[in-house]
């Protein structure tokens, strides 16, 4: 069970304010309840329906989202977000940890858990339909964004073994890097760090691991050189911390030509000063690159008010998990980007409506992204029933057309 931690708890009695009893009462509901949860006892208090019901969102008792694995960003902050909706609303908020993209989508696509803390791949891949979402039991999907940790405080990056004297990602070359199974945003992240460098997958030694944790695993015990995370992941702090070290080799933003052949693999990519993170924290920053991570989505059919609850409950509940894990404060809906590479949910289309912070331009964007993902969902369904023998080829050269022939860019 999800708790917060409030050490000013002991001497509660005497810090309320008894000229408001309701305050007072919720203060002592609080604190009973957080008992609890350390106890690892389960209880139904007699006040928390009233307390329920003074919140300005109505959810479920029980969400359960994907997020990465545990000790991840993403994982960290969904744990913090979950104890500010079991501390203000009673919502207990089930973190599932997946070690890839795939691992991730599945439940969401199968209606398992609501939503999702994903990445690009869970999100923008996932919509485009491409890598391991190419394959014949996958495709483009409707993929809906609710909000998207647009901090600014982290940086996606690749970061190397600090005892091998590696400077720059040109020094990558016969390396070991890592490549994750099952997981194309963080591969292909890793390969636009390479093209920075003037290199591909074939200069430097590819090592493949399961999941995202176990490459980090890999990096501290001496078996890969290299890897991908963000700056502020409690792996990246273990690397960190290891008998190994750990150094993150820098952007220069003067280097266009460089930043262009990285963009010219993840087109999502921007240049980026972290000032969390390993080896970042306390420093002038570390200059780097980096998109929105984690991404909050839902699938298309998700119920409107659901989402529309969610998203609400998101931006209401952000001063209560603000804080509470390096880099959450890119959830502030000030940093949202209301025109990114995946639409928004209609639900959280009529919270941000409501906002005042929706425009017509994001309006017009969101409407050609609808429009994007149903031609790609046209082209599979085409591509599908002319059963190719060379599914791999016969797809990327559907989508392809698809796009062009829609005006939409093409990526991929």
């Amino acid at each position: 069970m999800l708790f917060r931690k409030n050490s000013g708890r002991q001497t509660i009695f005497a810090a309320c304010d008894y000229s408001n009893f309701k305050n007072f009462w919720e203060e002592i509901v609080n604190y009973f309840t957080s008992t609890i949860a350390v106890l690892g006892l389960s209880a139904t208090i007699g006040a928390a329906p009233t307390l329920l019901a003074a919140q300005d969102f109505e959810l479920p008792k029980q969400l359960s989202w994907t997020a990465y694995g545990t000790g991840s960003a993403g994982y960290n902050q969904s744990v913090a977000i979950g104890a500010a909706l079991q501390d203000a609303a009673g919502v207990n908020l089930r973190v599932l940890p997946g070690k890839n993209d795939v691992s991730r989508t599945e439940p969401l696509r199968q209606g398992r858990v609501q939503f999702s803390a994903t990445g690009v791949g869970g999100s923008f891949m996932a919509q485009e339909g491409v890598f391991d979402f190419g394959a014949e039991n996958w495709g483009p999907q409707p993929v809906r964004v609710l909000m998207a940790n647009n901090g600014g405080a982290i940086n996606l990056a690749v970061g190397v073994a600090g005892d091998l004297d590696i400077k720059t990602f040109s020094d990558l070359k016969g390396k070991r890097v890592a490549y994750i199974v099952g997981a194309p945003a963080l591969n292909v992240n890793t390969e636009a760090y390479l093209a920075y460098g003037g290199l591909t997958w074939d200069d430097v030694e590819r090592v493949d691991f399961g999941g995202y944790g176990a490459s980090w695993n890999g990096l501290i015990e001496g078996q890969v050189d290299a890897a991908f995370a963000s700056t502020n992941s409690g792996k990246v702090y273990e690397a960190a911390a290891g008998p190994r070290g750990l150094f993150w080799p820098p952007i220069d933003p003067a280097k266009t030509d460089e930043f262009a052949k990285m963009q010219s693999i993840a087109p999502f990519f921007q240049l980026n000063k972290a000032r969390v993170g390993a080896n970042i924290d306390g420093t002038d920053g570390y200059q780097g690159a980096g998109y929105a991570y984690p991404v909050l989505t839902a699938m298309e059919a998700t119920e409107d008010d659901l989402v529309y609850n969610m998203t609400k409950a998101m931006v209401e509940l952000f001063p209560k998990y603000d804080g509470n894990s390096p880099g959450i404060g890119g959830w502030a809906i000030d940093k949202q980007n209301m025109e990114w590479v995946v639409p928004y949910h209609a639900g959280a289309v009529r919270y941000y409506q409501e906002a005042g912070v929706w425009s017509d331009s994001a309006q017009a964007h969101n409407d050609n992204l609808i429009a994007r993902q149903a031609a790609l969902a046209a082209a599979w369904e085409s591509t599908k029933a002319a059963a190719p023998a060379d599914w791999e080829a016969a797809w990327a050269e559907a989508r392809r057309n698809a796009l062009d022939a829609g005006g939409f860019k093409i990526v991929f």
